[in-house]
């Protein structure tokens, strides 16, 4: 069986982005974005070395991240050349190898959703070709233009792929195109299967890669890719066993009704060790000394919810100041109270924070403004929080219409087959909580 080793291609400046900090340390949904490329080649039973290509001044901080993760593939951090040519042939030259058998695939670093499907299928066609690339379907027309904006040609668009990487080689194969291109002088090329494509002139087989493996180039890609993260939460979280939670030290914030009450009926089932406080039993998370006395009381505390919230469904120029305090101090500076509190027990255990938003947090709601502006200021908080924290976890519970008490209470009766069951909102955060994801913005559907 031949050997396969994966070059991570890390070189990037984060110019186009717009930070001073190189895109592929940018965090996506808590985490570096270069930790997730990294995460699937370490996982993947194929990939036998890595080899990550990045510039001189942010070695250390990669090396850090290698070790934190125990990403014990990552053999080699090497310097990058000055363009994506000169990165490749930096690599090329630290693979003393001379087996014909070695394959080689090249990846973006900031290509931080490819799944292993697609890596499973370019090391299964380099059994039969010397070069494979990776795309997906073009699905806007394709034009060729002149210099004055005229066109020239518009292809069919069956034929037209967008490429992207893993870009697969047999290791001779892009040795021997690398030093035919230098030997020419020619490095003007956009990917390595150009070089191949150009010196060569071999087949190149193309495999189908997913939509989802998009190149974090702009601001808004990051935004995109946090999307399908988040879509992906759904299944990852059906493979975890809730029979982990035994032994669990889960403090639950509004445990006296609702899905804080649900959640803590599941954990205490599962074995988990459960502190509950609301303001029923006189913990009020307006005041962070009644936090600070409640979470002192308890050792090793592995997970924190807030589901505490409070609603008064009314046009804002009808609430009283009272109430309009209230929906303030609880739903959203409660919230701050409880993180601020939180953070020095969690960092203890390495162990997570999970904050409790609402779907009306996407928008202005009409008659409960104050309730779906603080809902959507805890999911920016939790996303800022999850980027500012390196040794808590923190996520968000985002249900949908869900019966409750505190729902009933605002808007009366409602059929019950539209609304979700509060135990189903408590067993995925449950599952969340045994998770090893932060900044994760769960929304939960009927």
């Amino acid at each position: 069986m031949s050997k396969t080793i994966a070059v991570i291609l890390a070189g990037g400046s984060g110019e186009r982005f717009g930070s001073e900090l190189p895109k592929q340390f940018i965090k996506l949904a808590g985490k570096p974005i270069i930790e997730y490329t990294l995460k699937t080649f370490q996982e993947h039973p194929l990939i036998e070395e890595i080899i990550v290509v990045i510039k001189q001044e942010y070695e250390e901080k990669l090396w850090n991240i290698v070790k934190e993760n125990n990403f014990y593939k990552v053999n080699k951090i090497i310097n990058g050349g000055k363009d994506r040519f000169g990165s490749t042939y930096a690599a090329l030259n630290a693979l003393e190898y001379e087996d014909s058998n070695i394959k080689v695939l090249f990846h973006d670093a900031v290509r931080p959703l490819v799944d292993k499907k697609t890596i499973d299928d370019v090391i299964k066609a380099l059994d039969k070709y010397d070069a494979v690339d990776t795309a997906i379907d073009a699905t806007d027309t394709i034009i060729k233009i002149n210099d004055d904006w005229i066109i020239e040609d518009i292809p069919n668009r069956k034929y037209m792929k967008r490429g992207q990487t893993p870009q697969g080689f047999k290791l001779n194969t892009i040795k021997k195109a690398y030093q035919k291109a230098i030997n020419e002088n020619k490095r003007s090329f956009t990917c390595d299967c150009g070089v191949v494509n150009e010196m060569l002139k071999i087949p190149i087989k193309v495999v189908k890669s997913t939509i989802k493996n998009i190149k974090i180039t702009y601001p808004i890609d990051l935004y995109i890719a946090e999307k399908y993260i988040q879509m992906g939460i759904e299944y990852d979280l059906k493979e975890i066993n809730l029979e982990k939670l035994k032994g669990k030290n889960i403090v639950i914030f509004g445990n006296s009704s609702g899905i804080g009450k649900e959640i803590e009926k599941i954990a205490l089932k599962y074995g988990a060790n459960v502190y509950g406080g609301s303001r029923k039993n006189g913990l009020d998370i307006r005041d962070k000394k009644h936090i600070e006395s409640f979470l002192s009381e308890i050792s090793n505390i592995d997970v924190i919810i807030n589901t505490a919230a409070i609603l008064f469904k009314k046009p804002l120029d009808y609430m009283s100041e009272k109430e309009i305090n209230e929906i303030i101090d609880i739903n959203y500076k409660g919230t701050v109270n409880v993180a601020l509190v939180a953070k020095k027990f969690l960092e203890k255990t390495n162990g997570m924070l999970i904050n409790f938003a609402s779907s009306s947090y996407t928008r202005g709601r009409a008659n409960y403004s104050l309730y779906s502006s603080s809902k959507a200021a805890i999911v920016n908080l939790t996303q800022a929080l999850s980027e500012e924290w390196d040794n808590v976890k923190v996520n968000c519970i985002v249900p949908q219409r869900t019966k409750t008490p505190m729902r009933e209470r605002n808007f009366g009766y409602e059929d019950p087959s539209t609304l979700l069951n509060p135990s189903d909102v408590a067993l995925k955060t449950l599952k969340l909580a045994l998770s090893d994801k932060t900044g994760i913005i769960l929304e939960i559907k009927k």
